[in-house]
């Protein structure tokens, strides 16, 4: 229990957020020196002339200490259950299921079935099996800043200017756009083309325009929320041409709209201007439906890449379309998080024995200096992987993926960074699917040249292949696939049209060195039903559900603007609508 429960508290684990930061495990409870002291009061009331009114006092705190009579079992139970962990690994009991990485012992004994294997191959328009029945949806209803704002007769973005300072990766950064957007409508602010943060994991320094198109995103927004390029001169002149000087709100995670409407409003009206920084998920998934309507406007209309990303997008889209000639045009998209410093950071361990083990150390020493060396820090690679938390290696993906009945003619494209020791670790890969493809193999290099160096940039190009995939394959979470993963719900009727594997169950079947390959299969297809099925399911919507986002579960919130939508992205790439919309 011990083990399980720091594993989970003090072990982070990297989101393209950086995912740099985590929390220590918890302490031990201590035991109350509050109870100590009345257990001892009370032994001595038995022996001795009390006044009425002291007993009446003293019945008033035993009640009041009685929790502690009741809690003090549990915690004792529980210190035991704790202890069983970490002493269990003393006494030589067995590993968990799953929890050794033996996967590269399972591919060599399959190889063979698995290469002759390909009689039974899927047809990619096939895939689908379920198909989303969308219930009748009640007529959109009016709810334009515009129309919102026009009983009072208050102009847009009258109250002030909005300032706001992007955190993260890519699509973190996404997040912050559309709730800027949001807080700006609430506000009744205009909004300065949101800044980026320079981070130390991500070590791109574009700004808002080197990633998407300014006069697309402010001219979009128009009518609903203002927005403008820059501060008014006089209110530069008046901080002395320094934004630091701004008053800043350091808004907690996930404020309600009443924070914003009681503190944050008035000081805004007041001074004309404020910053929020950082920000990113600094405000409340349960909003109004004029309020939510902005996020949904900005994700899926307002926000499209620069011309330089969006031109290089089509050709390399282009490519894999072309590439893709024996499957019908239609290509798998895996994301792929393999690169060291996700390894290092999820503390799991594969194949690579003592140096990989002295290279992960240095890694994370470097990284994140004397973070996973903390006193009270357990880390257990065993877990993590029985839990689901490590990174899959190219070679179980593509077991995975020929499991499920995916041929090596099957086309594939690969979203990633660089990939750890991609020379080793990506040759199973390629035995199993010589048609592999990534940014770099599709594009020349002085086509990439201008994107060198820039992590968001490049991820732009990877994100925009991956949403024109047939099947798009997730093997680690974070921003990158919930993003991924809601607009093509929103393209595809409600349904994800993604691969979300069971890594806690993949494990164990990747660990027994009996394993059939008929049996594996039957396995890795109920798996495919089962994600499939997942794909189209729309969760309910609760208040406290910071999960329930309308970034990865668009509809039905963002219903009136799907039509309207799908023309604009094929019209922004160039993209046939037969290409953007498959029929399964």
């Amino acid at each position: 229990m011990k083990s399980k429960t720091n594993i989970q508290n003090g072990i982070g684990y990297v989101s393209e957020s950086g995912g740099s930061s985590s929390p220590s495990p918890p302490r031990s409870p201590r035991r109350h020196s509050k109870f100590s002291h009345c257990r001892r009061r009370v032994r001595s009331k038995a022996h001795s002339q009390i006044p009425i009114k002291d007993t009446l006092v003293a019945g008033i705190l035993f009640r009041r200490n009685l929790r502690y009579l009741l809690v003090l079992p549990l915690l004792y139970v529980s210190g035991l259950l704790m202890c069983v962990g970490p002493f269990s690994a003393f006494i030589g009991q067995p590993a968990l299921p799953g929890s050794v990485y033996r996967s590269h012992e399972i591919f060599q004994k399959l190889w063979h079935e698995i290469e002759s294997d390909n009689s039974s191959a899927i047809e990619l328009s096939s895939v689908w099996k379920y198909k989303r029945k969308l219930r009748e949806q009640k007529p959109c209803p009016n709810l334009t800043a515009v129309q919102h704002l026009s009983i009072e007769r208050v102009p847009l973005g009258s109250t002030g200017y909005l300032i706001v300072e992007a955190n993260g990766g890519l699509n973190q950064q996404r997040s912050a756009i559309c709730n800027a957007v949001a807080v700006a409508g609430l506000l009744n602010a205009a909004l300065v083309i949101p800044q980026f943060e320079f981070h130390s994991v991500w070590r791109d320094t574009s700004n808002f325009g080197d990633i998407y198109d300014e006069d697309h995103f402010i001219a979009t927004l128009k009518g609903y929320v203002e927005v403008v390029k820059e501060l008014p001169d006089v209110l530069m002149e008046r901080y002395d041409y320094n934004v630091s000087n701004i008053t800043n709100f350091r808004v907690q995670a996930w404020a309600p709209v009443s924070y914003y409407l009681g503190e944050v409003y008035s000081v805004l009206r007041k001074q004309g201007v404020i910053r929020l920084a950082p920000f990113a998920n600094r405000l409340a998934m349960n909003v109004p439906p004029h309020i939510q309507f902005l996020r949904c406007l900005a994700n899926y209309e307002a926000l499209r890449f620069s011309p330089l990303i969006s031109t290089l997008a089509k050709k390399l889209l282009n490519r894999m379309i072309e590439k893709s000639s024996k499957t019908g045009g239609k290509f798998v998209s895996v994301h792929l998080r393999f690169e060291e410093d996700m390894v290092a950071f999820s503390c799991c361990i594969y194949d690579g024995g003592r140096s990989e083990k002295h290279e992960m150390d240095l890694i994370r020493e470097k990284g994140w200096r004397h973070k996973f060396k903390r006193k009270g820090r357990i880390i257990s690679p065993g877990l993590n992987r029985v839990n689901g938390k490590c990174p899959l290696t190219p070679l179980e993906v593509g077991m995975m993926l020929r499991g499920m009945g995916f041929g090596n003619l099957t086309s594939i494209y690969l979203a990633s960074g660089k990939i750890y020791q991609a020379e080793r670790y990506l040759a199973p890969l390629l035995k199993m699917f010589p048609n592999l493809h990534t940014k770099e193999s599709l594009a020349t290099p002085d086509e990439l040249a201008p994107l060198k160096g820039y992590s968001s940039r490049l991820a732009a190009l990877d994100y925009t292949l991956c949403l024109y995939s047939e099947v798009f394959v997730t093997t680690q979470g974070g921003n990158f696939p919930h993003f991924l993963m809601g607009q093509r719900r929103f393209l595809h009727d409600g349904h994800a049209k993604t691969i979300k594997p069971d890594k806690s169950k993949l494990v164990v079947l990747l660990e027994d060195l009996n394993i059939s390959w008929k049996y594996f299969k039957d396995q890795m297809e109920a798996m495919l039903s089962e994600s499939d099925r997942k794909g189209m399911v729309v969760p309910r919507v609760r208040k406290i559900n910071r999960k329930t986002s309308v970034y990865t579960y668009p509809l039905p919130e963002c219903r009136c603007l799907q039509q309207s939508h799908t023309t604009q992205v094929g019209h922004n790439l160039n993209i046939p609508g037969t290409l953007m919309r498959t029929k399964t």
